[in-house]
């Protein structure tokens, strides 16, 4: 059983001020999911239980409040408690107990780039392109051989859609559910006018309508429509059912409480594809997600989370895959500029279990939807590869009907290698099916 003593302070103290990055509550994995975890809480003096199997519209507020919320299709337990009970949930227990860990309770954030950092890297990029042609090593083989060397937007198709060679699928991701796990989405967007858009708010005080905008972009590349109407195809599948839970506030903020809820509600609807743009900066493995992710993968649903926006590559810093993308059982996916090379941005493997890059996707200057009036702007980051990667998903699940880890080995077969280190970029380019 682990237990994280190294941040307890300020935790579980009636008011206490909680440390930067966490929430005060904790959360606690059971060894396997149960009917019933109230004995077990009962034991350690947590008496009042929540528990999602109780909510007929799906569990709405999941701040914790006095007690605890059990989200039972992960057998979690998010915990508001005093020390003394924390303790007592993890006293006596081994691996093979009934509690696997206790971990404080993470805050998480979007992960795109921000406009001043786009426009620093941006800058960067363009300086460093200019030095590598003076010296003759820019890349000339960056989409086929023989091909440009670059790959760029144009007036039907977004370059992402290009790279990843979803133009020649014949597929749409027809019949396959993918929730996207974000800030919401924009529920009256005209691109997706004929499309029915489930939607769940998981953020207290917050609808599922997105006020920040990271989430309709991340929809919009993971499902967006074939043909939005004005501008380029921005949408990887087109035909897939489009889940939008709403984990993120509208400042762009939320918790492990939110996410962890939203993908026992994914699993619950049976969604085969779960994309996170979300994370927290954390170099260690942050427990719930490995469980989370070993279970989804039992029940056939691939977690896809972005790697992380924390390198600066242009100055020598190449960062760190952060929660919940560093699970082993969670797809990190790393970003790409035009070139394929990897985005100045984009975080790096780290040593030892988990923490490691899987596959990478376009995810520097990506055209997508946005909240209305914009309806569709351009912007960077690991946020903007990982839904490139749900759609893909979402194509390979309807072409060969794999699911769960079946699924993460086609993704990976199917995937392009690169001249970028797999540090980097994991087992490369995800690409879509042509046949």
């Amino acid at each position: 059983m682990m237990i994280d003593s190294t941040r307890r302070d300020g935790f579980g103290r009636g008011g206490g001020e909680a440390r930067a990055g966490t929430t005060g509550r904790y959360v606690v994995v059971l060894a396997e999911p149960r009917d019933d975890p109230r004995g077990l809480l009962r034991d350690a003096g947590v008496a009042e239980v929540l528990d999602s199997r109780d909510f007929t519209e799906d569990i709405t507020d999941v701040s914790g409040g006095p007690g605890a919320v059990y989200l039972a299709d992960l057998g979690i337990v998010v915990v508001a408690a005093e020390d003394a009970q924390v303790s007592r949930l993890g006293a006596g227990a081994t691996e093979h107990g009934p509690v696997l860990s206790v971990s404080p309770e993470l805050v998480h954030h979007v992960m795109d780039t921000g406009s001043a950092d786009y426009l620093r890297g941006y800058r960067d990029g363009v300086t460093d392109l200019g030095r590598r042609l003076e010296s003759g090593t820019a890349r000339e083989d960056t989409a086929t051989e023989g091909g440009p060397p670059y790959f760029e937007d144009t007036d039907r198709f977004t370059w992402g859609l290009q790279a990843t060679q979803v133009l020649s699928s014949p597929h749409s991701g027809a019949g396959v559910r993918v929730a996207v796990l974000d800030t919401g989405f924009d529920i009256a967007h005209p691109d997706f006018a004929q499309r029915e858009v489930v939607t769940h708010s998981f953020v207290p005080g917050e609808t599922a309508q997105d006020g920040h905008g990271h989430g309709t972009h991340c929809i919009g590349t993971a499902c967006g429509p074939r043909e939005p109407g004005t501008g380029p195809r921005y949408g990887v599948a087109h035909g897939a059912e489009i889940y939008a839970g709403k984990v993120l506030g509208d400042a762009g903020e939320g918790s492990d409480a939110g996410i962890l809820a939203g993908i026992d509600w994914a699993l619950g609807h049976g969604c085969a594809v779960i994309s996170m743009s979300l994370g927290a900066d954390v170099r260690t493995v942050h427990p719930p997600y490995t469980a989370a992710g070993r279970r989804a993968l039992d029940r056939g649903a691939l977690l896809v989370a972005a790697a992380g926006n924390n390198a600066d590559r242009v100055n020598g810093d190449a960062g760190f895959v952060g929660a919940p993308a560093n699970s082993p059982f969670v797809m990190a996916v790393g970003a790409l500029n035009q070139q394929l090379d990897t985005a100045w941005f984009s975080a790096r493997t780290l040593p030892g279990s988990g923490g490691q890059v899987d596959v990478a996707a376009p995810g520097f200057e990506v055209h997508s939807s946005w909240p209305m009036p914009v309806r569709r702007r351009t912007i960077s980051g690991t946020s903007m590869a990982a839904p490139h990667v749900a759609g893909v998903a979402a194509l390979l699940a309807e072409a060969t009907g794999r699911r769960g880890r079946e699924l993460w080995a086609e993704l990976v077969q199917e995937s392009r290698r690169l001249a970028a280190p797999s540090l980097d970029v994991g087992s490369g380019l995800v690409l879509a099916r042509t046949r």
